[in-house]
């Protein structure tokens, strides 16, 4: 291994064992060099490997910061980094893509939203459900929570087109990354309405829960979007 490896795996493991909690900032560069007798150079390539695996985040002007990773989003062997993180919309451009609009409104988030959110209970998000359709044929329906005082302005014709498109073109926010479970699920039998599932093609749900941030490192989204099975396809990278 590479001295700057060595570096980042050792940073690794005190994120992990807690040593360095969510939140909070590294030592500075400077500091790094002496504890590690290592160049500017090699710390920053280690630094560089520790944010393209999603474990820290640097805030211009402010140093380095531990990312608000979610314990049971953790691995302790390797960290996905997705390929598909560019939105719904973008991913499929070649064809028509649609939304059918469920429900937008202002809430409280649930206890367990809010935890992996960071925020308080008492806090105010968006709460949106809509099924998107791929050439008029709907294959997921999606359900998310974005904290207002994160992402405002949202309305039903911003849901009619790409939400990741209002946040960084119009809201002019950079989206950096995003922490995701997968797993097999039953449709509800709303679900299934809303997918056209019916009893002589019934196929199962394919459920990925995500948190994603943005590059100051404010988790700006969390969602659930229940695919049908034989219209999703999971691509992923793993780093470690």
């Amino acid at each position: 291994m590479f001295k700057y490896q060595i570096i980042a795996k050792d940073i690794q493991e005190k994120i992990e064992n807690g040593q360095f909690k969510a939140g909070e900032q590294l030592p500075q560069e400077s500091e790094m060099c002496k504890h590690y007798n290592a160049s500017r150079i090699t710390i920053r390539e280690a630094m560089n490997q520790l944010v393209l695996q999603g474990l820290i985040i640097k805030r211009r002007g402010s140093g380095t910061f531990v990312k608000n990773i979610a314990d049971d989003m953790q691995n302790k062997d390797s960290f996905p980094k997705s390929s598909q993180f560019s939105g719904f919309t973008k991913d499929r451009a070649n064809f028509k893509v649609s939304s059918d609009i469920h429900n937008l409104s202002v809430v409280n988030p649930p206890l367990e939203v809010a935890e992996q959110l960071k925020i308080s209970p008492n806090s105010f998000t968006y709460y949106i459900c809509r099924t998107r359709l791929i050439d008029n044929k709907p294959v997921v329906v999606e359900y998310t929570y974005m904290p207002i005082d994160v992402i405002s302005g949202v309305t039903l014709d911003t849901l009619k087109g790409s939400i990741y498109d209002y946040i960084e073109h119009t809201l002019k926010l950079k989206i950096k990354s995003a922490h995701r479970t997968a797993r097999a699920s039953m449709p509800t039998e709303e679900e299934r309405k809303w997918l056209n599932i019916t009893d002589e093609d019934f196929v199962p749900i394919f459920e990925v829960e995500q948190i994603a941030y943005l590059d100051d490192g404010r988790i700006f989204e969390y969602s659930k979007s229940r695919h049908r099975a034989d219209f999703f396809e999971l691509k992923s990278v793993s780093v470690r």
